[in-house]
């Protein structure tokens, strides 16, 4: 049997399948331990500290006692073959123990996952090294060979068959019905990329997609949009890291380039944002309202008609996702680099023809490398700057030095997206210049920018959009889930020890 641990969310799997082997099939502990680690494996999905769970010793005297006294000498065989392999070396001990000290003293679960499985993987190359490199060190170093990525992967049965029929067809009709079953097939649609029928299939069923989900949006929310404009589209959790607020200070930007310039020749564009927040993320939800009062403010401008469009999607659910991905032209993966552990909506909209913008993060770095980065529109800093950046980051320059971000700001603290309720958006101001601008929005803003003006002007010429789409499309077949699961299925065998 295999169970994998799905994050540190089911970690209690160590301890009690310890116990089910020691108490109920009365085994040894050194059988139910080489049992229990080749049975269990332990998957990373994120770097945020609250995803590295930690839980209270209390909780566990009072409802688990047994599993409790199972941790303790998991702990306590652990952390001598620690001092047996780095005699004297103390604070090594303190750092891996699977009990944390502190009032009240907590049991570090994913410490506890590592330490009870054979194999712990990441979600992307990028991901796994992070992981690796940072979050547990003393792990990689006591335990390397188990450390390994498994990228994540989509269905294409899902996304893109289902999803997007018109497509499918146009692929099923070139290739054959085979890359249902193995994505891989697509390769072979890359010297296709420069043939006119193709493209003409290939935009055929965008333009139809883009149709069928404007009529979705005026029959479910009475919103329309124009199918002509560029979709632009960021579906997400709502997070600071994933930075949806950076997407819409950049629609801000180009809000006051309009205003500024009503002559200025800019492609018309329709940005798109759908995602939930947690409920108690209170800065998370202002974004929210500040997407949609950004949206509004527009609406009312008339001199913005035919050419600037936001909408925030309600109720996002992956059956508005089924309908959106395909519509979709552009893909925002814009996420401060090193917090994205993989992302899949990144890979849904691969396969179905949408260019990304985005950072080198998460598994955004091997798109780019399978389709080529000239494919793609790829701004900011890397992880490793973005960690060198933050020593002696000043947001404070960004508004003194760059014009269009002072202009920007200076539209929110004059409450241009908030006539009613003056002030509102203040929060948002501290979070980006009082308060550090954790994720480094303004540092990345001007990049972003720029980015998106190669994007607009790349899209005039629909040949050669047509021409990058189907490279992705062919490029996407690494990262089907097929392949991903394979992976997971293929580990096995004796743990390795520490």
């Amino acid at each position: 049997m295999a169970i994998q641990l799905n994050d540190t969310h089911p970690t209690l799997a160590v301890p009690e399948l310890m116990r089910i082997l020691l108490d109920d099939a009365r085994l040894g502990w050194d059988e139910a331990w080489n049992l229990t680690e080749r049975t269990l494996a332990y998957t990373n999905h994120t770097l945020l500290p609250e995803a590295l769970e930690k839980w209270p010793l209390p909780w566990f005297e009072l409802l688990l006692p047994r599993q409790l006294e199972i941790v303790y000498e998991i702990n306590r065989r652990f952390l001598d073959t620690v001092r047996a392999r780095f005699p004297g070396d103390d604070s090594r001990v303190t750092r891996v123990s699977l009990i944390e000290e502190g009032s009240p003293k907590k049991v570090r679960m994913a410490h506890l996952a590592i330490v009870g499985s054979h194999s712990t993987n990441g979600v992307a190359a990028i991901h796994t090294e992070l992981l690796k490199r940072t979050v547990v060190p003393d792990f990689a170093e006591l335990f390397p060979d188990r450390f390994n990525s498994k990228t994540n992967g989509v269905t294409q049965r899902r996304f893109l068959l289902l999803a997007n029929p018109g497509l499918a067809k146009a692929i099923t009709d070139t290739l054959g019905d085979g890359w249902i079953v193995d994505l891989g097939q697509l390769e072979q649609l890359k010297p296709l990329a420069v043939e006119k029928s193709f493209r003409d299939a290939i935009r055929t069923a965008k333009r139809d997609a883009k149709v069928r989900f404007t009529q979705w949006l005026t029959s479910a929310t009475g919103q329309t949009v124009d199918p002509d404009s560029i979709f632009d589209t960021q579906i997400k959790r709502i997070h600071e890291y994933k930075r949806q607020l950076l997407n819409a200070l950049h629609i801000v930007v180009l809000y006051h380039r309009l205003r500024e310039n009503p002559m200025l020749d800019l492609p018309a564009r329709t940005f798109f944002f759908a995602g939930k927040a947690a409920p108690a993320y209170h800065f998370a939800k202002l974004v929210i309202k500040f997407i949609n009062s950004v949206a509004a403010t527009i609406d009312g401008d008339p001199s913005m008609r035919g050419r600037l469009k936001v909408v925030f999607v309600p109720d996002y659910n992956v059956s508005v996702a089924e309908r959106l991905i395909p519509a979709s032209d552009v893909s925002e993966q814009i996420s401060t680099a090193g917090y994205e552990a993989s992302g899949t909506s990144n890979m849904k909209f691969m396969m179905n023809g949408a260019l990304t913008i985005g950072t080198r993060d998460g598994a955004t770095i091997e798109m780019a490398e399978a389709a080529g980065e000239e494919n793609l529109f790829l701004f900011g800093l890397t992880a490793d700057e973005v960690v060198a950046t933050r020593a002696a980051y000043d947001p404070q320059w960004h508004y003194d030095h760059e014009t269009e971000t002072r202009a920007v700001l200076d539209l929110i603290a004059n409450n241009t997206f908030s006539r009613d309720e003056p002030g509102a958006f203040a929060p948002i101001l501290d979070a980006l210049i009082r308060h550090g601008d954790y994720y480094l929005h303004l540092a990345d803003l001007k990049s972003y920018s720029e980015a998106h003006a190669r994007l607009g002007a790349a899209y005039v010429n629909q040949d050669d959009w047509l021409r990058k789409a189907i490279l992705n499309i062919a490029a996407s077949g690494r990262f089907s889930s097929d392949r991903t699961i394979a992976e997971y299925a293929g580990t096995s065998g004796t743990p390795n020890r520490a």
